[in-house]
């Protein structure tokens, strides 16, 4: 492991690591403990009661934060004709068709979030093996693969993230920077909360939530209790 810094452990003294602290008060201390020089991502973690080798226990969707993650998505769209003129209208960075699946192909990246036309995932699907592992394929679940192309880009350059919880039952999400409003952070939290809380499957037995933290990208993890939304 990597020898912590100076900073990093004055930032690990702030935390109490066996307590499991309010949202406000602990979102209070992933910015107090924030000791990197650039502006860190504050990101949410969610250990879920849920088996994710079932079909009927995966978790996956999208929503838009009320306050933005602090970051500018780039956004690429497959789409033809007048749907395409669509996406240049509503501010996609990148838009196209077979020109940009051929850029792709050849190592091409410098985009954050993909959009497609349902028309066009005939041919989108071949670039799943290098998409996929990027996790940027486009799926209807995260509002993706859409013709509603100009609403999801506004939603996206507004603030969307999205969540799948992985081979582990963890779900993380970005919620914003450690230079955010503190009150925009927790109302930021408290919607992601609400989502993941309101996505519990039917067939999830025991207790869903079974761990919740926050942290920033270099700083240590604060611990939430979960009965604050659970209800």
């Amino acid at each position: 492991m990597a020898k912590k810094t100076k900073k990093q452990q004055e930032a690990l003294k702030l935390v109490d690591r066996t307590k499991a602290y309010e949202v406000k008060e602990a979102l209070e201390l992933v910015q107090k403990a924030s000791s990197a020089k650039f502006d860190e991502t504050v990101e949410a973690a969610f250990r879920l009661g849920v088996d994710p080798k079932k079909a009927d226990q995966q978790i996956r969707g999208a929503m838009v934060l009320p306050h933005g993650t602090g970051k500018t998505q780039t956004v690429l769209v497959f789409a033809k004709g007048d749907k395409a003129k669509e996406a240049e209208a509503a501010g996609a960075d990148f838009v196209g068709d077979q020109d940009l699946i051929n850029k792709i192909n050849q190592g091409w990246f410098d985009f954050d979030v993909v959009v497609a036309t349902p028309d066009m995932m005939a041919e989108v699907g071949k670039l799943g093996r290098v998409l996929g592992p990027k996790g940027l394929m486009p799926n209807p679940k995260t509002g993706t693969v859409t013709f509603e192309v100009e609403k999801a880009i506004q939603e996206i350059k507004a603030g969307k993230v999205e969540y799948r919880v992985d081979k582990q039952s963890n779900i993380h999400v970005p919620i914003g920077k450690v230079s955010f409003d503190l009150e925009k952070l927790v109302e930021n939290f408290n919607a992601l909360a609400e989502t993941i809380v309101k996505a519990k499957p039917q067939a999830a037995k025991g207790t869903y939530l079974r761990n919740v933290a926050v942290s920033s990208t270099m700083g240590p993890g604060v611990k939430i209790d979960p009965s604050e939304f659970a209800k």
